[in-house]
C-alpha cells in the first residue's frame, strides 16, 4: 500500500520532465495588520518623575535637557509652585523628529503642558495662542512662554510667568 501512495521517489535527483524545471513560485508576503500585532510607539526621553503628569517642552540643541542655569531657574520655579523634578518631565523637543502633540500628550498622560520657548505651532496644535495666556484645549492645560533663558534675565517675564503659574496650580 505505501509504494502505492508513494509512486514517485521523495527524493528526486534527476527532473524527469521540462516542466519539473521550473522553479517553485514564491508566494507574496502577506501584511500583518497593527491591530494584531501592535506596534511600539517610539520612546520619549524625559528628565524627571512625571508623578503628576505635568509636561514642561523646551527646544535646546547642544544638550539632552537643560543647561544649567536653565534647570536651577526651573527648580526653583517648581518650588514655589510647591513641585519638584519628581513631578514633571522635562522633554526637549530637539531630539525628537517631528515632535506631535498628540503622540506625547499619549504617551506621556499629561494633563498641564508648558511650552518655554518652544511655538505650539512645531507640535501641530490645532489652536493658536499668545505668550502668557493659560490655554485649554481638549481637556489639557497649556502655557505658551519665551524660553527659560529669557525668562530668567527679566524680571516683568518672571513676574508674568508667575501670575500664570499661580492660576495653574493654585498656589
Amino acid at each position: 500500500m505505501i509504494p502505492a501512495l508513494y509512486n514517485k521517489s521523495l527524493v528526486i535527483t534527476e527532473p524527469d520532465s521540462p516542466e519539473e524545471q521550473k522553479p517553485l513560485p514564491v508566494p507574496e508576503p502577506v501584511p500583518i495588520a497593527n491591530d494584531i500585532f501592535p506596534v511600539a510607539a517610539p520612546q520619549i526621553q524625559f528628565l524627571g518623575g512625571n508623578r503628576k503628569n505635568i509636561l514642561i517642552l523646551v527646544n535646546y540643541e547642544n544638550v539632552s535637557y537643560l543647561p544649567d542655569e536653565e534647570l536651577n531657574f526651573l527648580t526653583n520655579m517648581l518650588s514655589a509652585c510647591k513641585l519638584n523634578i519628581g513631578d514633571v518631565a522635562i522633554i526637549n523637543l530637539n531630539k525628537i523628529p517631528n515632535p506631535s502633540y498628540k503622540e506625547i500628550l499619549d504617551t506621556l498622560n499629561g494633563n498641564i503642558v508648558l511650552l518655554f520657548g518652544t511655538d505650539p505651532e512645531i507640535l501641530n496644535l490645532p489652536v493658536s495662542f499668545p505668550h502668557f495666556q493659560v490655554q485649554s484645549f481638549s481637556s489639557y492645560t497649556f502655557l505658551y512662554t519665551p524660553s527659560l533663558d529669557k525668562i530668567g534675565n527679566d524680571k516683568i517675564l518672571k513676574s508674568k510667568l508667575w501670575v500664570c503659574l499661580r492660576r495653574i496650580f493654585n498656589v
